[in-house]
């Protein structure tokens, strides 16, 4: 069974709160510091996130949680939604993981009548770059971010 066949993505429930939380802490430890928009959506990511009308999906390896993602819901002006929180755990890097929840995530965007999406990251994590690139996003200047982190923003018109 190749590593694919045994991938599920589903939808988010409280019981993948901490595998959202540690999953996003991890990377953002390794390259930056946790901020206090990081602490906001990590903690409480239903009130922070589902509850306002965004979606987090899950990618389970055999049923363990390995990957995860995030649409946080945005006023529409000019962005619908923002991809964020997008995270792989080391061991399952290289599985396309990244790409499929990306992939997953604009199918729930259009799904919902997104017309734009948005994204900030900083231009040290060339594979997600990569990934956001591959996925269709460009870059865009000018949009202000709550982190201090943020080096690129990007959108993609749906």
């Amino acid at each position: 069974m190749s590593a694919t066949e045994k991938m599920q993505i589903v939808d988010y429930n409280d019981r993948y709160q901490s595998a959202f939380r540690d999953l996003n802490a991890a990377w953002i430890a390794k390259y930056f510091e946790m901020e206090d928009s990081d602490y906001q959506l990590l903690d409480n990511p239903r009130q922070a996130i589902v509850e306002k009308g965004g979606y987090i999906l899950v990618a389970l390896d055999n049923g363990k949680p390995v990957g995860v993602c995030a649409l946080v819901k945005l006023d529409g002006d000019p962005y619908d939604f923002e991809l964020a929180k997008l995270a792989v755990a080391p061991e399952a890097q290289g599985k396309h993981i990244g790409s499929q929840l990306i992939d997953a995530m604009i199918v729930k965007a259009r799904e919902q009548g997104a017309k734009k999406l948005y994204i900030e990251s900083h231009t040290s994590l060339k594979p997600a770059i990569h990934l956001y690139q591959k996925a269709g996003f460009k870059e865009i200047t000018d949009h202000p971010s709550a982190y201090n982190r943020v080096n690129i923003q990007m959108e993609l018109t749906l």
